[in-house]
């Protein structure tokens, strides 16, 4: 995949596009970020841009080169995944005995560490030697969501780049081009930092589950707090809702969102796009200021969950709040 295909990202593609064309690239980077963020995708795009036979500072995607680099069956590139929830000082010392041999052409070699922050103390004093000690023409990648999580001496020794969240507008072109429903897409893309998670969430049985029972429990609040308790206590009782309920208050403050945005009538931002038409007629039935307050009730709500809160009660007090108490 060249670096073109990859959406968003771009501050961290021109820095190593550049690298690549000026023959400057950092013997060893960090590429630290959410998961989701296309981490992988631009060491991927890395490793094929550096074999490329078409060169230029990206890679063609097309050549035997890019073919192997991209199917992980490229001589001249490592990948060392967490064998379990570590990566282990075995798994170093193999990398190392691999890079004692000789490359299979003249340019550089790579190799990519995911989870980088998982490496043993072990591990890591091993990796911190490789980098003090390199072969030549090797390029390291250490991917990491915790850059802080490895050791300041590793850190020293790297070029830290860092991948931002990317914008919902572009994971929502992106994941409707794929053809998954934008019912789904709308709310997935903004409870994820990147499109490898929104995927996920969109083909989770569950997160439908849930998306359908915000929409349900928000249309009966309209009709009163006794209406509202008893599609609660209906809701609650479905394992796949009660198990995310963490999911099922973001999902409920981004409809509540929703309602604030019919206010001042901008309908294309609306995330509850199936809900559209009924939640227009009864957006102005509350003031502004109560769907403002339920948004933050219901990051109130979350922060009482992780703090073994009663489920239970802690939708009925939500509830309460929604209907202006």
């Amino acid at each position: 995949m060249p670096f073109s295909d990859i959406p968003g990202q771009e501050r961290v593609k021109t820095i190593l596009r550049t690298a690549l064309r000026d023959g400057a690239l950092s013997h060893a980077y960090v590429f630290e970020g959410q998961r989701g963020t296309g981490r992988r995708s631009v060491a991927r795009a890395l490793a094929q841009a550096l074999f490329c036979v078409e060169g230029g500072g990206d890679a063609c995607g097309a050549c035997v080169e890019c073919r192997k680099a991209a199917n992980g069956n490229h001589p001249d590139v490592y990948w060392i995944d967490a064998a379990g929830s570590t990566v282990k000082i075995d798994q170093i010392r193999e990398l190392q005995k691999q890079f004692t041999y000789k490359a299979s052409a003249s340019r550089p070699r790579i190799y990519i560490i995911d989870e980088a922050e998982k490496m043993t103390p072990q591990a890591s004093n091993a990796m911190l030697k490789f980098l003090e000690e390199p072969a030549s023409q090797i390029v390291a990648v250490l991917i990491t969501e915790n850059g802080q999580a490895l050791l300041p001496t590793i850190l020293s020794r790297t070029q830290r780049i860092a991948f931002q969240p990317l914008s919902p507008e572009i994971m929502e072109e992106a994941l409707l081009a794929e053809g998954h429903p934008a019912v789904l897409v709308r709310p997935a893309v903004r409870l994820s930092a990147g499109l490898e998670t929104a995927r996920e969430l969109i083909q989770l049985n569950w997160f439908a589950e849930t998306r359908n029972a915000v929409l349900q429990l928000a249309k009966e609040s309209i009709h009163g707090f006794s209406a509202a308790m008893l599609a609660g206590q209906s809701i609650i009782s479905k394992q796949e809702v009660s198990e995310h309920m963490d999911t099922f208050f973001d999902l409920f403050a981004l409809w509540c969102k929703d309602m604030v945005l019919l206010q001042r009538r901008q309908t294309a931002k609306v995330v509850f796009i199936d809900g559209t038409e009924w939640s227009q007629r009864h957006a102005d039935s509350k003031p502004f200021q109560l769907w403002v307050g339920a948004m933050d009730e219901a990051l109130r709500a979350k922060k009482r969950l992780r703090q073994h809160a009663n489920p239970q009660l802690v939708l009925e007090r939500f509830l309460y709040t929604l209907q202006g108490g």
